[in-house]
């Protein structure tokens, strides 16, 4: 890392997820290897191909928030409340006492509110014009979660929504790292939010050939690089962090996760949802972010690939990753988050560097599991089933995204 550039520390965390509510309890079941996928509950799915997600569950809006607030927000963004609002208090930051504008938010969707947006659309047609909630828009709008978050905390800095798809909240976290390096900020609260658990999102992935329909055997559906795989799994929640400017953290004695070193953004310019089957632009994305982090390939110990469980691409990120490691990436453990908890879409990123943090902080990193046939497209090590004690210095988290979009981040152990 040059010695000019602000050097970027992580120091709260929060997460609400398909299988916990909270970081801890998220990190625990995925070191259990829990799957957290299961029959939809959200709406009748008789009629549907695919019946099955990775929902939220035991989640009260109104532990985060009051209730006629709760009333005019979408799901997404009482999650990245929630979410926020742990990562703050886990930061010990007192928000009142910092340079308000110097404080700022840019999270993620990938959808945004969509849930509302269907229910709006239902009640136009059955009840007319007139009865189209005045709250429709600003419940829906993708910077909703942004803009929430920042009048909770009273955040007057850099502020705004990123969609990019399944890479939304890398290209969210990797613009939160440039706007404190660029010195427009000390603090940003970063991550993506997702609800879009809905029968109408649920119907579009699944004519569309991208969802597993392994509907009665729901914990066995997502199943990243094994030969059986035959789609993604939905999932839904949020995943928030403090990213705060070293000198800042430090000089109120911050307890520090780690520190974000790099990011690498590409796009494939190939296909609006298929991945260009060389990989190349997935493999540029890992090699700029490794540029951008001053490492040398064989520094990184540990990879949470995006892993989506469908055919092309979890071949096509093996070979991105073959690519940019050489013979090292037959060293590297790699493992799917999306195994345990599905595709959190605009989320995913969010939650996966969450684990990917944690496995530096606990040095283990968690399994891939449903893992049973190996795929001999897919010869990596993906730390099969089982969580795996591993010394994980340097650590990138991959995502890829419809549009053709490659993100990848790298986070470090805190070194003074």
């Amino acid at each position: 890392m040059s010695a000019s550039k602000t050097r970027v520390v992580i120091t709260g965390v929060g997460a609400v997820t398909p299988i916990g509510n909270d970081a801890e309890t998220f990190w625990q079941a995925l070191l259990s290897g829990r799957s957290g996928v299961g029959p939809i509950t959200r709406f009748d799915i008789k009629d549907h191909s695919v019946r099955i997600a990775a929902e939220v569950r035991d989640f009260n809006a109104t532990d985060y928030i009051d209730e006629k607030e709760a009333r005019r927000l979408d799901p997404f963004v009482h999650y990245g409340i929630a979410a926020a609002q742990q990562a703050v208090k886990d930061s010990g930051l007192d928000l009142s006492q910092c340079d308000r504008w110097r404080c700022g938010a840019i999270v993620a969707s990938g959808i945004g509110g969509l849930q509302e947006l269907q229910e709006q659309h239902k009640r136009y047609l059955e009840k007319g014009p007139s009865r189209t909630s005045p709250f429709f828009v600003p419940k829906m709008m993708l910077n909703a979660a942004a803009g929430h978050i920042a009048i909770e905390f009273g955040l007057g800095g850099p502020n705004w929504g990123i969609a990019s798809a399944c890479a939304s909240a890398n290209h969210a976290m990797g613009s939160a790292l440039r706007t404190i390096q660029y010195g427009d900020a000390d603090v940003m609260v970063t991550g993506g939010a997702e609800a879009a658990m809905t029968y109408l999102s649920v119907a579009g992935f699944a004519n569309m050939g991208a969802l597993s329909t392994r509907n009665d055997a729901p914990t066995k559906a997502s199943r990243p690089f094994d030969k059986n795989r035959d789609g993604f799994v939905m999932g839904e929640g949020s995943a928030i962090f403090v990213f705060e400017r070293l000198e800042h953290a430090l000089a109120r004695g911050a307890k520090i996760y780690g520190e974000v070193l790099g990011v690498g953004n590409t796009d494939d310019a190939y296909h609006i949802t298929a991945p260009d089957p060389s990989g190349g632009g997935g493999a540029q994305a890992m090699k700029a972010a490794l540029r951008d982090a001053g490492l040398r390939p064989e520094q990184i110990s540990y990879i949470n690939a995006h892993g989506t469980s469908t055919p092309l691409n979890d071949k096509i990120e093996t070979a991105a990753i073959k690519n940019t490691f050489g013979a090292h990436a037959r060293k590297i453990p790699i493992s799917s988050t999306k195994s345990m908890i599905g595709h959190l879409l605009g989320a995913a990123a969010a939650v996966e560097l969450l684990a990917t943090l944690l496995s530096i902080r606990d040095q283990v990193v968690h399994p891939t599991i449903n893992y049973e046939t190996p795929d001999p497209d897919c010869d990596l090590d993906y730390v099969p089933n089982e969580k795996r004690r591993a010394a994980v210095e340097y650590a990138m988290s991959n995502s890829l995204g419809f549009g053709g979009h490659n993100s990848a981040l790298i986070v470090g152990k805190y070194r003074g």
